[in-house]
């Protein structure tokens, strides 16, 4: 709309006043057969935007276990107030409540966030939480089931009325500390103004409860994997009766495993050995790095060989059938994640189509399978095409296919994987090493031929949480056979995988990364491989 005067719609039929003075049409509806236009006042969204300048800094709720000592302090910036108006305690009962939480001073606010900058810029924040939603309460035992601990919270300095305390939904956050690091951070938010509103709350135990304790009595007991089945029951129903409902019960039932190891990290070689070194002084090998239409994860594809030593090259498929480009003149290829061709004729059939019905295609890959001095890759979308292609690649006919997950949902997940013993070039050293990877696909459970799988090469597995192989979902997140998820050739130059490494080839990729922190992930060392092989 134009700044003054009326503007007509012609799509509507009706005229919108603007200017200063403007208002927005809600909705257009008809009465007695005559249309009457409804109004309102106009409305002002803001959206804002803020670099993040080092993303290894990232804050998360999940309590830490492994560093001794900790203290959990909560910056209350309702300074006090405790209001319950609109707050998840009033809708319970069936209440809006009188006064609602509010930021009552900006500079405080200000404040606040320039105190958790530093802190956190000087390392001295090991979680945070903000309270929003539900309370303290809310924010306390989302921070036990993140970092799968107990904790023992003392709430006397913080009113007489607990439950206000407890389910206010004032603005504030409750961080974790190291006990050595508590006058330390303390002080600091004393010098911010924030002294009076923070306070010292409580600290982890180790028998997996959460206590709460106010004026000298225990107001709350309970086992924290029990509320967290609770906490997940609604998602539950919902996902049993939206998903498979066996994968939707074994998922709830792992909630209540005690003994689940989650996310860790042993390795049987050092991440910071670059075994590719030797081969820095030599000529960059090129990488062709596959793209149809659909795929989208070539850039990330691209990165990890150009880290371990590769001059990667984008190649579309439709370069390789006009015969812009050659398979000749490459050592290596990759088949990138995403979604060729929408997947609508199912898990990369669309794109080996287009390679197996098409001469000139079909031709270079072909030729570029049967030299001796190649290696290819395929991962997730890459890896269902390259199963396709399997009769021109010598050494995979037990391949499988890459069928529907059981829990009849796209999977998008951090999990547990083992490296097995292969002839796979790309997991030399690798073997024996349990670590974490991305996985986000809905056609990735293997599907194998009579008795193929009886010769197959697997090269990867899925743990548990036993961190033992596994058909258990959500550790198995498609339901693939003995957790199987990567194969190679019987030579090994030729690899498939469902998960995605080049996600992970950078420790910073991680949201979670139990490793000692380097700039290398874990999963370099495989692209590091492939240019060993090439000598």
């Amino acid at each position: 709309v134009k700044a003054v005067g009326m503007e007509l719609c012609p799509a509507l039929g009706i005229s919108i006043p603007v200017g200063k003075d403007s208002l927005s049409m809600t909705s257009v509806w008809q009465k007695d057969g005559e249309k009457q236009d409804m109004f309102s006042p106009l409305s002002l969204i803001v959206s804002a935007f803020s670099p993040v300048t080092d993303i290894r800094q990232t804050l998360t709720p999940v309590l830490r276990t492994d560093m001794g000592d900790t203290d959990l302090i909560l910056i209350d910036l309702g300074q006090g107030q405790h209001r319950l108006g609109g707050s998840a305690l009033a809708q319970v009962y069936g209440v809006t409540g009188e006064t609602t939480p509010d930021l009552d001073d900006a500079a405080l606010f200000v404040a606040f966030f320039h105190a958790i900058q530093h802190l956190n810029a000087t390392g001295k924040l090991l979680a945070y939480h903000d309270r929003s939603d539900g309370g303290l309460l809310a924010t306390l035992a989302e921070m036990t089931f993140a970092g799968h601990t107990g904790v023992d919270i003392h709430l006397d300095d913080l009113g007489q009325d607990t439950l206000s305390v407890l389910f206010t939904e004032e603005l504030g956050a409750v961080i974790q500390v190291k006990e050595a690091h508590r006058e330390e951070v303390l002080a600091y938010l004393e010098h911010e103004g924030l002294g009076k509103m923070s306070h010292i709350i409580g600290q982890l135990n180790d028998d997996m409860r959460l206590r709460i304790h106010a004026q000298k009595t225990t107001v709350f007991d309970d086992d924290v994997l029990a509320l967290q089945q609770v906490w997940s029951e609604t998602s539950y129903h919902m996902s049993a009766l939206r998903d498979n409902p066996a994968c939707a019960k074994q998922a709830f039932d792992a909630i209540a495993n005690p003994d689940a190891k989650g996310l860790f990290s042993t390795l049987s070689y050092d991440v910071n050995d670059d075994v590719s070194a030797p081969f820095i002084q030599k000529t960059r090998p090129k990488m062709a790095v596959l793209r149809e239409q659909g795929v989208n994860g070539q850039i990330e594809m691209a990165a990890a060989f150009d880290r371990a030593g590769f001059t990667s090259v984008d190649v579309h498929m439709s370069d390789l059938i006009e015969g812009r480009v050659s398979l000749k003149d490459f050592q290596g290829l990759v088949a990138c994640g995403g979604f060729s061709f929408g997947d609508v004729l199912g898990a990369g059939r669309g794109w080996a189509s287009s390679v197996l019905y098409n001469p000139r295609a079909r031709d270079e890959f072909d030729a570029f399978f049967h030299r001796d001095d190649s290696f290819a890759l395929g991962v997730c979308n890459g890896c269902q095409m390259m199963s396709h292609l399997k009769d021109l690649i010598p050494g995979a006919s037990h391949w499988p296919s890459f069928q529907g997950n059981l829990s009849e949902q796209f999977e998008a997940r951090l999990l547990m994987v083992e490296v097995m013993d292969s002839p796979s070039i790309l997991m030399q050293g690798m073997v024996g090493s349990k670590m974490p990877i991305v996985v986000a696909h809905g056609e990735g459970r293997a599907q194998f031929e009579s008795n193929s799988a009886n010769q197959a090469k697997p090269m990867l597995r899925y743990l548990g949480a036993d961190g033992l192989a596994t058909e258990m979902y959500p550790y198995n997140p498609n339901g693939s056979q003995a957790g199987l998820t990567g194969f190679t050739s019987d030579d090994g130059r030729f690899n498939i995988m469902m998960p995605h490494p080049e996600r992970l080839f950078r420790h910073s990729q991680f949201s979670y990364n139990p490793e000692a922190p380097s700039e290398s992930g874990a999963w370099l060392r495989m692209f590091q491989n492939a240019r060993v092989f090439l000598g």
